[in-house]
Formats: C-alpha cells, sequence, structure tokens
C-alpha cells in the first residue's frame, strides 16, 4: 500500500522551488507541466524536473503532465517514461473512460518500445469537471495502471468553472461532487483517495478546517500547493494513538475469539464482528505505510 498525506505541487520551471524539495517533509512531490508553465517553458521545465527528480529519496516524485488535449500530453510521456525514481503521473482532466484509454495506449506504446511491461508505469487521474465526476467510476476503472485519484475542487479551478458554482469548503455547493468523487474512488478499490488543493496559503487555520472535513468524508490526504500546508496535511491524515490503540485492541481480541469458535464480541462496550474487524486492519495496515514513509523523512 501506497499513501501520500502530502502531496506537493512544485512549478517545473522555478529552481528556487526545485531547491527546497529535499529538504521539506512531504510524503511526495507533484512536479508540475501543466497549467503552472507557459507553452514556451514546457521543454526547459521537463529538463529541470528530470534534473530533480534523482535527488528525491525513495519513489515520491510524481509529474503532472499535460491534459489529452493540450498537444503536450504525448512529448511529456516520451520524455519521462521509464526514468529512475518516477513514481508515475498525475494526468489531469480525466473527463471520459476514452481519456484515459487514450492515456493508458499511449503509454503501453512507450513502455514497449523501451522493453518496459505495458502497465508499469502507475497514473494518478485528476476529476476536474462536472462530466469527469458523473463518469468518475468507469474513469478510475479504465486502465489497471490507476492507482489512485485526486478530486480537483480548489477555489476558482476547473472545478468551479465547470459547474458554475461558489466555492465553499463545508457548505452544499461544492460537496455532492466532492462526495461523489470520494465514493466512485473507494467503489474502484482506492486505498489512499486525495482531495484536492486549498487555494488560500494565507488562511492556515481554514485549510486545517477543510482537511479535517476532508478526513472524515474519507480522504487519505491531499494535493497542497504551498509547503506551510505540509505539516498539517501529515498530523491530520494520520490516525491518533487513540485510534491505534484501540484499533489495535480490537484485532488482538478478534483474533483471540475466533480461535473460541466466536465472531461477535464487544471491546470498549463497541460490538465487533467480522466488518469492524475488517476496519480496525485496515487502519492498522494504512497507519504502517505512514510509518514506512516517515522514515525516508528523517
Amino acid at each position: 500500500m501506497r499513501v501520500w498525506r502530502s502531496l506537493l505541487f512544485v512549478v517545473g520551471n522555478q529552481r528556487r522551488m526545485l531547491d527546497k524539495v529535499t529538504e521539506l517533509p512531504a510524503d511526495g512531490f507533484l512536479f508540475d507541466l501543466e497549467d503552472t508553465i507557459t507553452p514556451e517553458e514546457k521543454p526547459l521545465a521537463r529538463d529541470m524536473i528530470k534534473e530533480y527528480i534523482p535527488k528525491v529519496v525513495g519513489e515520491r516524485s510524481w509529474i503532472r503532465v499535460n491534459s489529452v488535449p493540450s498537444g503536450f500530453l504525448e512529448a511529456d510521456l516520451e520524455y519521462f517514461v521509464g526514468t529512475k525514481g518516477l513514481a508515475g503521473f498525475v494526468v489531469p482532466k480525466m473527463d471520459s473512460e476514452q481519456d484515459v484509454l487514450t492515456v493508458d495506449r499511449m503509454m503501453n506504446q512507450i513502455e514497449t518500445k523501451r522493453g518496459l511491461t505495458p502497465g508499469s508505469t502507475p497514473i494518478i487521474v485528476m476529476i476536474e469537471s462536472a462530466n469527469g465526476v458523473l463518469d468518475s467510476r468507469p474513469v478510475m476503472m479504465a486502465a489497471k495502471r490507476i492507482e489512485s485519484m485526486v478530486y480537483g475542487g480548489g477555489e476558482d479551478g476547473d472545478m468551479n468553472v465547470s459547474l458554475g458554482a461558489t466555492w465553499t469548503s463545508e457548505g452544499p455547493e461544492m460537496m455532492f461532487v466532492r462526495q461523489f468523487s470520494l465514493v466512485s474512488a473507494r467503489a474502484a478499490g482506492f486505498e489512499c483517495p486525495l482531495d484536492g488543493v486549498f487555494a488560500n496559503v494565507r488562511d492556515p487555520e481554514g485549510f486545517r478546517k477543510d482537511t479535517e472535513l476532508s478526513r472524515r468524508l474519507g480522504y487519505r490526504g491531499r494535493t497542497a500547493i504551498h509547503p506551510n500546508q505540509i505539516e498539517d496535511c501529515n498530523k491530520i491524515y494520520t490516525p491518533t494513538p487513540v485510534q491505534v490503540d484501540y484499533y489495535t485492541r480490537v484485532v488482538d481480541a478478534f483474533n483471540e475469539a475466533l480461535k473460541r469458535g466466536v465472531a461477535s464480541i464487544t471491546v470498549d462496550g463497541k460490538l465487533v464482528d467480522f466488518a469492524m474487524a475488517k476496519t480496525a486492519q485496515r487502519l492498522l495496515d494504512h497507519m504502517q505505510a505512514i510509518k514506512e514513509l516517515d522514515k525516508l523523512h528523517h
């Protein structure tokens, strides 16, 4: 299981930002070739990103490539498929199953040409439009290489434009698409669905509240746009010591009960059967993946 509580956007052609990546405790870095890079600067950004990927310990380097309609995607993939240390690609504006199949076909051809197993390079799909939300389950299940998704619901972003809705964090305006995307991700079997950015970097309290809401909804990490958001992401998306203690006792007690032929017990006054035990084990597995990540930060 791979988890990313914090996936930090890094503008691909800004050396000042690139120089900081080795010092930051983000679970992953999202080097950007898309909306933050002008067409003229994309070749330079590719070169700079390729220079920095080997400097990141562990496979924590993702690249947000350009969208299918942009005309830049194939060049992005040709340049980076097979790069040592690359975790995979984040593909924006996945509006339909056909979009995913187009990307998958491109990548299969490049992987085959380079002697790599077709489908071996992971991707994360970004859901950023009304159509992408309504088709999100087929989108997320269209290719085996898809490892997770990002709900692209940042303030004044593409999702806002598509919906014509006013952006709010907790209100009903954006909640349906945020929850629907999460439900599709869970239906697709993703262990670490990712929430999108919180655009106002001068509102740390708002960011914390929105991230706590995100965790309650079922997201297990999010994309971030500023280093000062990393610590809150890592803390909020990490199970608390109280949770870890309780679920450890649940698993232990349930396993002991099974040895006696019993599959229904109580722990701290709460019913535990197979479903609750599965929930407990899932959280403990998630926590173990976080511990492995934290080793890379130190």
